[in-house]
């Protein structure tokens, strides 16, 4: 493994030595006065967002109607085109340290390059949102590598916003010298703002793309390295990619445990739920202990429930059964019949408390198990 690459500039519709927007777009479509430079040029392949000339002719659309406010010598404000030296457009370039004989000599280098594709992308959208209008990507040079485009989203069109030191810059400057300061004093301490703007956009890409994909930040040139430092230090980058796979994989595994778990926390107090309608079903002299007893027998409790109210069910279950054979033996005489209602009437007085009880111990299961769930620590993952 090798070190990131991340690189972010601005155009203008008239553009600096001639790179213009129009010549940006030529370039990355690979029209042949503008890709001079490359031996065999190929078409880009979209792999986010827009093609290139679907993303030239909004460009131009928006920068043909953004206006900026102008203030006349009598002091009347009126709003204006904007200038065509103004910089409308951010492109961006990320590219793979693998070589293109690399990439196609192996099914795993791909595969690599891939995810490191997707952690841009998804970089980019997390860091621009909306604004993020288009990735391609180029397989027709050295190394694969990827081409963004962001379009500023304000009525002026500034794509100096979008870029992570001028507006550092900018507001050093804006905000004059201190005290003591004279302008070139300030100019470097604006520089210096700059560069620290600069320094935390590459330190956020490196942590949340590059490390994933085994990157160091920096190679072993700029910081004269020996030859073992620098592959001392790719091994220590190859390790630690290790390391942020073997994490997802136990992250994984832990979030479809908390699932699981709570997928039957909810199912225990759906059954319970079920249970208690069923058990409402039915009125007279037993039916609401029938009831419980065939909710509990239809629903889909879990062994832990069935377990824990076995008893509970086995004595309502007789009790029921005690009931209808009273009931039959009321028929016998009118005087036997008011003795054996009287007597059901206390008998579901009595059961009635039964299952009040039983209600209780199955909601406060419920909610034990709910409260389980939400606190239970995913395995191989420490608590925060």
């Amino acid at each position: 493994m090798a070190y990131q690459f991340a690189r972010i500039e601005l155009y203008s519709r008239s553009g600096k030595a001639g790179r213009t927007t129009d010549y940006i777009f030529d370039e990355v479509s690979r029209v042949p006065s503008a890709s001079v430079h490359v031996p065999s040029p190929r078409a880009p392949e979209v792999v986010f967002g827009l093609g290139a000339e679907e993303v030239r002719a909004l460009h131009d659309e928006r920068a043909a109607a953004a206006k900026t406010p102008r203030t006349d010598r009598n002091g009347k404000t009126s709003l204006k085109a904007i200038r065509k030296d103004q910089n409308t457009l951010a492109g961006l370039i990320f590219s793979h340290p693998v070589t293109m004989d690399e990439y196609h000599a192996s099914a795993d280098v791909r595969r690599d390059v891939a995810d490191w594709e997707q952690r841009s992308i998804a970089w980019l959208r997390e860091k621009y949102g909306d604004r993020l209008e288009s990735v391609l990507r180029h397989t027709d040079e050295s190394h694969p590598h990827l081409h963004a485009y962001l379009l500023p989203d304000d009525p002026e069109m500034r794509a100096g916003l979008l870029h992570p030191g001028y507006p550092a810059k900018n507001a050093v400057l804006a905000a004059g010298p201190l005290p003591g300061e004279d302008k070139k004093a300030m100019g470097k301490r604006a520089d210096r703002a700059y560069v620290a703007g600069m320094r935390d956009w590459l330190d956020d890409y490196h942590d949340k793309v590059a490390i994933p994909a085994g990157l160091t930040r920096l190679g072993a040139g700029k910081r004269r390295l020996t030859r073992a430092q620098w592959h001392a230090e790719k091994a220590q980058a190859a390790s630690l990619k290790r390391a942020v796979q073997r994490a997802a994989v136990v992250e994984a595994r832990g979030r479809a445990y908390i699932d699981r778990t709570r997928q039957t926390a909810a199912a225990i107090k759906a059954d319970a739920e079920t249970a208690k309608v069923s058990a409402e079903r039915l009125k007279g002299v037993g039916g609401a202990v029938r009831s419980l007893v065939d909710g509990v027998r239809q629903s889909s409790l879990r062994d832990s429930i069935r377990q824990e109210f076995a008893a509970d069910i086995a004595t309502v279950a007789a009790a029921a059964e005690q009931a209808r054979a009273k009931a039959k033996e009321a028929d016998i005489s009118r005087r036997e019949a008011e003795r054996q209602a009287a007597s059901a009437r206390h008998f579901a007085r009595q059961q009635a408390q039964t299952l009040a009880a039983a209600h209780h111990r199955i909601r406060r299961l419920s909610e034990a198990l709910a409260a389980a769930t939400e606190e239970q620590p995913t395995p191989g993952v420490p608590a925060p």
